[in-house]
């Protein structure tokens, strides 16, 4: 049974519809731990919507906060604290699929941060997006994780930028799920064109 944490190298580099493709390879079960924002339109809901197998269950997160901010920040205007040992990873007997809020560093409170949460014996795929400053971005995030002796893979997201994800890929021999491209829309099609293009590589992970 895997167990798949998915992480970012920043806020909106596409980890959901990631979490949604990786979900649906493996037919998983998903939670995302910490959702901050919309609690009408979650990234639960999200995935929900986008994967198309009936074995996945959606498992309720530890903490649903309300404002759109680093979860830290969003818990204290709710009034609460998170307590990352009150996150406890639900049980079930089928891969999981893991969804972290933000990037790797982004705090829960004034001690812990999102690395915190992710257990020894989880697999870590890193989504990255091209802009200006993304190979710094995704070789410390890459880096941080493989220091601490994680298995480390990672999936692009967005337009192809060959010289990019070359030196990426180069500079940290970490295995390459893929790439989703820039679709005109997203929907159970997609998600499920993708999930069988990536479900060799998921499934030898």
């Amino acid at each position: 049974m895997q167990k798949i944490f998915v992480t970012g190298i920043s806020t909106g580099v596409g980890k959901t519809v990631a979490s949604a493709i990786i979900t649906e390879a493996l037919q998983a079960d998903y939670w995302k731990p910490v959702q901050s924002g919309d609690l009408d339109q979650t990234d639960s809901d999200t995935v929900k919507n986008l994967i198309s197998n009936d074995k996945t269950s959606i498992l309720p997160s530890s903490y649903e906060l309300t404002a759109a901010m680093s979860p830290h920040a969003a818990a204290e205007i709710d009034g609460v604290k998170i307590d990352r040992f009150h996150i406890n990873e639900p049980a079930t007997d089928r891969n999981l699929v893991i969804e972290g809020a933000g990037g790797l560093l982004v705090p829960l409170n004034d001690e812990d941060t999102m690395f915190d949460i992710i257990m020894p014996e989880y697999k870590v795929v890193v989504v990255s997006k091209h802009y200006l400053g993304s190979i710094n971005h995704t070789l410390l995030t890459i880096g941080w994780l493989q220091n601490k002796g994680y298995d480390v893979s990672v999936l692009f997201n967005g337009k192809e930028n060959p010289q990019t994800e070359r030196i990426i890929l180069y500079k940290t021999g970490v295995p390459l799920i893929g790439r989703i491209d820039e679709e005109p829309r997203l929907d159970k099609t997609v998600v499920a064109r993708y999930a069988g293009e990536f479900r060799h590589i998921l499934e030898s992970l």
